[in-house]
């Protein structure tokens, strides 16, 4: 990032305030002087410095008391109070209110140029975490979606055309693909985008609490319900509710959702009163609903009403060529939150991710460059780093098989992915493992939301060929 390098000196003794603009324009620096305060605060009104120099001692105006104004209207500039010798009370207190250091008069030429180096850099430093927060703190939209992979550049094309109308979206996608950030894609791109935005995952709330938390409650329609409660339906009024993992919802459940989808309203719990509402659903999950359906666990009209626009989010095994761009992402992200000093990864760590299979999908990458950020100690991610993040990852993977007591239909789609990630996605060598046929594994697959229902389903003499 390029500076102009503008500085401010402001003395009202002349002499000493040109002494101070010769020395630093010599060193390449833009030099502003003032006599007073108060004429320097004129200028700041239209241009700002990026470092001040300003006497603790002046007529018009308290050094100290100009330099608190500074900071509190432009906390962007960086601020050094200059003393005299006995007065370093006051310099420390300059400091506390802002101040990034101070200079003892008399001093050493060389002794200003380096501090009012090393102020520089701090500005370099706070306009780059500037822009870098910025980025961090955008909205999100369609560009928030890191890819270029034609996979990717058909999800966003797809979210442009629905973006604008209130039809309901059923989004499909292996675990950590980035499901919900094509949810918040479509609702920030579209009419709805002032209004808010609720997401739900369907598994994290308890069956007996997910009602309730759905359609509200009245006060005393349950023990501990103590007043009347708004829904997600009413908070999401006029907005978008995302309700993540639709497929672990309860055939209950999903009847009474259905009800909402046909007519519009809803009742509270305990309640006599029906609510209108005007809400747009954005559904999702990893689950493949067609086989649940015909496994009697989900219901084909609340399917149907959900899936007005599929949109399938791809994994991140089929679209490998957006790893670079995700790394370079994260890295930003991660350098911003954690103020490192990592700029880049090393090629030979890059060729360790690309030939990853990635079972986590984008979430296991994020969280793969965050520890190997952490862990590294140059400028850039290594070899190294990155095999011990992968031989951590897993381990934690395969202690959490069990850690939560999952039910044994979920335990049995982690293991599935943890083989799979183990044998670089071998379906052949995968189902080998397993002790099952490749067509049974090929039905795992697609119950657990792995593969596409498009994907062709291997044949009989296939499976005795491996056999």
């Amino acid at each position: 990032m390029r500076l102009n390098k503008k500085i401010a000196v402001v003395d009202d003794d002349l002499e000493m305030g040109r002494v101070v603009k010769d020395l630093l324009s010599e060193e390449g620096y833009e030099v502003w002087q003032f006599s007073s305060a108060s004429e320097a605060l004129i200028r700041f009104k239209k241009e700002l410095p990026h470092v001040l120099i300003t006497d603790n001692k002046m007529k018009d105006i308290d050094g100290l008391m100009f330099l608190k104004k500074v900071h509190a209207d432009h906390p962007e500039v960086v601020s050094i109070m200059m003393t005299a010798f006995g007065s370093i009370e006051t310099a420390i207190e300059a400091m506390k209110s802002g101040a990034y250091h101070y200079i003892v008069k008399p001093f050493k030429n060389d002794d200003l140029v380096l501090l009012v180096k090393r102020a520089m850099e701090k500005v370099k430093l706070k306009q780059e975490v500037k822009v870098l927060k910025r980025e961090l703190n955008k909205s999100f939209n369609l560009e928030s979606i890191i890819g270029k992979s034609p996979a990717m550049m058909g999800v966003f094309d797809l979210i442009k055309l629905v973006a604008a109308s209130t039809a309901n979206v059923l989004i499909t996608g292996e675990s950590g693909s980035g499901k919900e950030l094509v949810a918040r894609a479509l609702h920030n791109s579209g009419p709805r985008k002032s209004k808010t935005f609720v997401p739900l995952n369907c598994t994290a709330i308890p069956e007996n609490l997910l009602e309730s938390e759905l359609f509200g409650h009245v006060k005393g329609s349950f023990t501990g319900a103590v007043s009347d409660k708004k829904g997600l339906f009413e908070e999401a009024s006029s907005g978008t509710l995302f309700l993540d993992e639709i497929g672990d919802l309860s055939l209950a459940l999903q009847a009474k959702l259905l009800r909402v989808l046909q007519d519009k309203q809803i009742r509270p719990v305990g309640g006599n009163n029906l609510k209108d509402v005007d809400v747009r659903i954005i559904a999702a999950t990893h689950r493949d609903l067609r086989i649940m359906i015909k496994d009697g666990k989900f219901r084909e009209d609340l399917f149907y009403r959900l899936n007005v626009v599929p949109i399938r989010v791809p994994s991140l095994r089929e679209r490998l060529e957006d790893v670079p761009l995700l790394v370079e992402n994260f890295i930003i992200k991660f350098g911003a939150q954690n103020n490192s000093q990592v700029k880049g990864i090393s090629p030979e760590a890059m060729a360790i991710l690309m030939a990853h299979p990635w079972p986590g999908n984008v979430r296991e990458l994020e969280n793969v460059i965050e520890r190997a950020m952490v862990l590294s100690r140059g400028d850039q991610i290594e070899k190294a780093v990155i095999l011990n993040s992968a031989l951590e990852e897993a381990k934690l993977n395969v202690e959490q098989l069990h850690a939560d007591r999952p039910k044994l239909e979920k335990l049995e789609e982690r293991y599935i992915k943890m083989v799979l990630s183990e044998v670089h996605d071998s379906k052949d060598e995968a189902a080998k493992v397993l002790g099952i046929s490749r067509r049974t594994l090929y039905r795992k697959e697609r119950l657990y939301g792995m593969v596409t229902g498009d994907s062709p389903e291997p044949s009989e003499e296939h499976d005795e060929a491996i056999n």
